[in-house]
């Protein structure tokens, strides 16, 4: 398996989308309950198939992600080549941006000494979507991109 599983709840919201997975390969209800039955690890091989088929098509189409922390945001851009990053950091060490508060605070403290933004670029050494799928695995979250622009804008 290339990614990992998706969870009960993504396979209960892709349920559509894996009945035609099955259906390509010329398995209905009945054959998929009989696999299930009878051949329990050619099940999870058809699930742990169709998880790395969302999960390529997913971060293939990923342009932009957001990581926070207690005292960091970073904010990437995803092309096919390189990821662009801005990444926030707070100097005062009771700011916390994975609280509300913190968020507050940044907003009025973006452009003082208290905050340093940083922008980086890095061209993809290994598979663009291998290195995608490390930064989900380490939290960071599939988004619009607004904020990024934002601070980008901000930034020229």
């Amino acid at each position: 398996m290339r990614y990992t599983r998706l969870t009960k709840e993504q396979l209960e919201e892709l349920h559509p989308e894996f009945v035609n997975f099955l259906a390509t390969q010329s398995v209905d209800k009945a054959e998929w309950d009989k696999i299930k039955a009878q051949n329990p690890e050619v099940a999870e091989q058809e699930i742990d198939v169709f998880s790395d088929l969302i999960w390529e098509g997913v971060l293939t189409n990923a342009k932009y992600l957001e990581h926070y922390s207690r005292h960091h945001i970073f904010l990437f851009h995803c092309s096919d080549i390189h990821m662009q990053t801005i990444v926030i950091h707070s100097l005062v060490a009771e700011v916390d941006f994975l609280t509300k508060e913190g968020l507050d605070w940044l907003s009025d403290n973006l452009f003082t000494d208290n905050v340093e933004i940083q922008k980086g670029q890095k061209v993809f050494v290994d598979e663009r979507n291998d290195e995608i799928f490390g930064l989900v695995r380490q939290g960071a979250i599939l988004c619009d991109g607004d904020l990024y622009r934002q601070m980008e804008n901000i930034l020229e």
